[in-house]
């Protein structure tokens, strides 16, 4: 059955919307025992004992934060995905490299932001042992070198494959879970980046510059709201921008 609140009435965008969310699994949150007391407001109803998420602020919530999304995007910014709780690794890659946007799924590296200098000459050290197998040069070698040039690639890949292409400090991020991913919020806020993110019952909302009060566990829900932002992104990149005569 919908959410509704006695004096709210749903147009038939939004309430195809709602329906969708419910299908997702969006309001789902957790126990009323992990419930952070700020995120109250955005609580609907309790349900055996199980916190209800209400579904006209994710909807509101998820509005601004698509609207914020495609304003970064038509500027030609950079939004790094980050989705480092298990359930979330697979969908966060998948959707960032059809973005064509950087991405962290492994743990998150302390420093990865707030030492980006630092970060940036791992990932130039990076690409350039990838350039130099590319053309041969770690042939002069011996097979147990050449060995361990292909761990050390893979060990760096795994560490910094997904931000390979940023050479610069993202212009936002975007987190699959408040909780789960708090390092890079804390080093995005202490940077100054904007943070996007979903924010479960047991989170604090107050972290996350455009929050979106969602389920962050069920694949479904994450698959749903990957999949807002990807068509966002997606249509703000078709946009040209327009030429001023």
């Amino acid at each position: 059955m919908i959410q509704e609140k006695s004096k709210e009435k749903f147009n038939k965008k939004e309430e195809n919307l709602i329906k969708k969310m419910i299908e997702a699994g969006i309001h789902f949150g957790h126990s009323k025992s992990r419930k952070n007391p700020r995120m109250d407001p955005y609580i609907y109803t309790l349900k055996n004992n199980v916190s209800i998420i209400d579904l006209m602020s994710s909807m509101k919530k998820l509005n601004e934060a698509l609207d914020f999304i495609k304003e970064v995007v038509k500027k030609e910014g950079s939004i790094l995905f980050v989705g480092t709780e298990p359930q979330a690794k697979k969908v966060t890659k998948e959707t960032a490299e059809e973005c064509a946007m950087p991405y962290v799924v492994e743990r998150w590296l302390g420093g990865t932001l707030t030492n980006f200098q630092i970060t940036h000459k791992r990932v130039e050290h990076l690409l350039e042992l990838e350039n130099k197998k590319k053309v041969g040069e770690l042939k002069k070698y011996t097979k147990r070198e050449q060995m361990l040039f292909d761990e050390e690639i893979e060990k760096l890949n795994k560490k910094f494959g997904g931000i390979k292409k940023l050479d610069k400090l993202p212009d936002a991020v975007f987190v699959l879970s408040a909780r789960g991913d708090l390092a890079a919020v804390k080093e995005a806020k202490r940077k100054k980046i904007s943070v996007i993110g979903l924010v479960d019952t047991d989170s604090d909302p107050t972290l996350i510059d455009y929050f979106i009060p969602s389920n962050d566990d069920a694949i479904s829900a994450l698959k749903f709201m990957l999949g807002q932002v990807k068509d966002v992104i997606t249509k703000a990149k078709s946009q040209k921008p327009k030429v001023k005569l």
